[in-house]
């Protein structure tokens, strides 16, 4: 977990706030900001932990090192959990999904930063999310989609685990943004093989930690560690980013 030693010596903001969503449920959001961040991403958990979770706070603090702003959130169910001690399932996609962009559209209208690229994402389940909203025009309003500039999936996961038959390719291939996953070749939720033979789209970009889990954890007679495949995650996130911040302007003064 990120020491608040650590958080001092990059001078990170975090502010926690509490928003309404589109049902009237509150959404427990965590910003992570930074002076001269040069972008911000909305960073959702996965079906088994929250936005505190180390994952997600070290990945959040990692990011924050590279001038990049983070929002956490929790999905109400996760908030529901911690109330009452019960381990709920997650909930569908119809619910989640109003409530990622209920997080978006607050993000546009309330950030300090109005000006930074907005990208969205998240870990897993939150991931599968992220992608789905982008990969439907129908789900996002016209004037939020614009503002998103790509779309980072960390551990996505292609199947349930042990039903490689049941594929979630649909918000990859729809997603009318790019597309980033970074994902442990051994993930049980989508391994390297299985990705290589889905012959992802074109905006889809997809980078292997060698002998990672579905967390990025490597086995220890591999020689690889899990603090270098966190932030061998990060390096490529901001690359990814960098480059379609490149490619958008590009693209913006060609039509000039």
């Amino acid at each position: 977990m990120a020491s608040m030693q650590e958080k001092r010596q990059v001078n990170i903001q975090v502010k926690p706030q509490v928003i309404s969503g589109v049902d009237g449920s509150d959404i427990n959001i965590i910003w992570d900001t930074v002076d001269n961040a040069t972008a911000q991403v909305i960073f959702a958990h996965g079906a088994g932990a929250n936005m505190t979770h180390e994952f997600m706070a070290e990945i959040a603090l990692l990011l924050n090192k590279v001038s990049i702003n983070v929002i956490r959130f929790n999905f109400p169910f996760m908030d529901k959990r911690a109330l009452t001690g019960k381990k709920y399932p997650p909930d569908r996609m119809p619910k989640l999904l109003p409530c990622y962009q209920a997080v978006v559209e607050h993000v546009v209208k309330h950030s300090n930063s109005k000006v930074l690229p907005l990208f969205i994402g998240g870990k897993s389940m939150g991931s599968r999310v992220a992608a789905s909203l982008v990969a439907d025009p129908e789900v996002l309003k016209a004037n939020l989609l614009n503002k998103i500039s790509a779309v980072i999936c960390l551990g996505y996961p292609f199947h349930p685990t042990k039903k490689p038959e049941k594929l979630r390719l649909e918000p990859l291939f729809g997603a009318c943004k790019p597309v980033l996953i970074v994902q442990g070749d051994r993930d049980t939720l989508g391994n390297k093989e299985e990705i290589l033979s889905y012959q992802l789209a074109e905006h889809c970009q997809c980078v292997f930690l060698p002998d990672g889990d579905h967390s990025f954890k490597p086995r220890v007679k591999s020689g690889f560690t899990l603090q270098a495949h966190m932030k061998r995650a990060v390096e490529e996130i901001l690359h990814f980013i960098n480059q379609v911040l490149v490619d958008s302007k590009v693209e913006h003064e060609e039509k000039l």
